[in-house]
């Protein structure tokens, strides 16, 4: 008998021809602790995308204010923006230490106060040869002041790492590269190489598993955080030579760099749940997990990766808009409805742009 299920596996292998022949199936591979698990078809996948806003230079992170506006940041120019959700912009003020370039200095990952409404903070991951650090602003709907340096003395370099975000604790947590200093990545004393979880003051947080920054350690150059709806910390990372990485985060892991790229049987590591080679459209940056999946943005790869999640396991990557939008940098949730922001990276001058995908 043909019966509902059978018309819906039928269905399902269609989907799934359509893609491959698409180009839109890469295979990926699956690391010894994370089998992945048959995809399974699921109503919200990428439908459409649109342009919201473009004249951009290398737009870096993005934060949602409690109003539905977002706070975005140039790399090069350090400026600020506030983006409402029709794209419209305006520049908000900053004072000098963030405004004015200074041979080097690079604003990475932004960040809302969770309690933005009563305290009005924005935090700043800012680069700069003499170390990056963290830092604290006031931000009044125009203006950003108050500027105080809550963490410093991350050594800087072509990894840097770079991404701020709450967690669902309330918490602030960080990615720090190695600094092309790989040994780094070991020393749980260092601030390089690792997540960092810490207070709005910058503070090492309440069950830290060293009592110090570190959550996590030895990572290369972590790029994308996200959560999903159990609460479990998703990181994206980018590899040296051979395998970029998917890993699912927790408390004093050891996550391998330098020792290994990739999965790796060295005893006390823990093994990334998934893994890719660079040329298979890898360098993930941004990450954003929404409707059973998360979404990572890719740099080099220039495709946005669906990878849909079964607990703690990975179904079948999914590529979408390969070579479609250039290099791929951000790629956050929008509140309240199931779309995405992603903003592309080094299209050009005053050529990027914040794009958006309807998940239907």
């Amino acid at each position: 008998m043909y019966t509902v299920k059978s018309r819906r596996r039928a269905a399902f292998r269609a989907a799934a021809a359509l893609s491959a022949a698409a180009g839109l199936l890469v295979p990926l591979t699956a690391t010894s602790n994370a089998a992945p698990v048959p995809s399974v078809p699921v109503a919200k996948a990428p439908s459409a995308i649109r342009t919201i806003s473009s004249g951009w230079n290398f737009p870096w992170g993005v934060s949602w204010l409690p109003d539905g506006s977002a706070l975005i940041n140039e790399r090069d120019a350090l400026d600020v923006f506030r983006v409402a959700q029709s794209g419209a912009r305006t520049k908000a003020t900053a004072e000098p230490r963030i405004a004015a370039a200074n041979g080097g200095d690079h604003l990475l990952g932004i960040a809302v106060s969770p309690n933005w409404r009563q305290d009005h903070h924005v935090f700043v991951y800012h680069a700069a040869k003499e170390g990056s650090r963290i830092v604290r602003l006031t931000f009044d709907g125009s203006k950003l002041t108050g500027h105080k340096t809550l963490v410093s003395g991350i050594k800087s370099g072509l990894h840097d790492g770079g991404r701020i975000k709450f967690g669902p604790d309330g918490y602030l947590y960080a990615t720090t590269g190695d600094g092309d200093g790989s040994s780094s990545a070991q020393d749980k004393y260092s601030l390089n190489g690792k997540i960092l979880r810490m207070t709005k003051a910058g503070k090492p947080a309440p069950g830290n598993p060293f009592g110090n920054l570190v959550y996590s350690y030895g990572h290369r150059n972590p790029q994308g955080l996200a959560w999903d709806d159990q609460g479990r910390l998703w990181e994206t990372e980018i590899g040296e030579d051979r395998y970029d990485e998917l890993n699912l985060v927790k408390p004093g892991k050891n996550y391998g760099w330098p020792a290994c790229e990739g999965a790796c049987s060295a005893a006390g590591m823990t093994n990334p749940r998934y893994q890719w080679r660079s040329a298979d459209g890898g360098v993930p940056s941004g990450m954003a997990y929404a409707d059973g999946a998360l979404y990572v943005a890719a740099l080099k790869g220039q495709r946005l990766w669906r990878i849909p999640l079964t607990g703690t396991s990975t179904g079948t990557p999914v590529a979408y808009y390969t070579n479609g939008f250039g290099r791929l940098r951000d790629v956050v949730k929008v509140p309240g409805r199931s779309a995405l922001w992603i903003t592309t990276d080094r299209a050009g001058k005053n050529a990027d742009r914040v794009l958006q995908v309807e998940l239907g």
